[in-house]
């Protein structure tokens, strides 16, 4: 999926929105960070680095670490907590 369908689906999954707040720090492509509407928390991001789509996605920690077992291309996300 490229970096539309990706924040099409997000934006899908309930009441959320789409924030672009490092947009002026960015030299590239900017950052969308996707929120829920009610607490304004983030959930996933979404860029682009060397051309390639990265997505910055919280979860449950235990989740997180079976995922990362299993699939090379799964890591923490740079510049966030290691763990959710």
């Amino acid at each position: 999926m490229d970096k539309e369908n990706w924040l099409e689906f997000c934006l899908a999954l309930g009441p959320t929105f789409a924030d672009t707040p490092f947009a002026k720090m960015e030299k590239g492509p900017a950052t969308i960070v996707v929120k829920h509407l009610k607490n304004k928390k983030s959930f996933v991001y979404i860029s682009e680095r060397d051309g390639e789509l990265v997505l910055a996605v919280k979860g449950l920690p235990s989740v997180n670490e079976e995922l990362r077992e299993s699939f090379v291309s799964i890591r923490p996300a740079w510049h966030m907590n290691k763990i959710h």
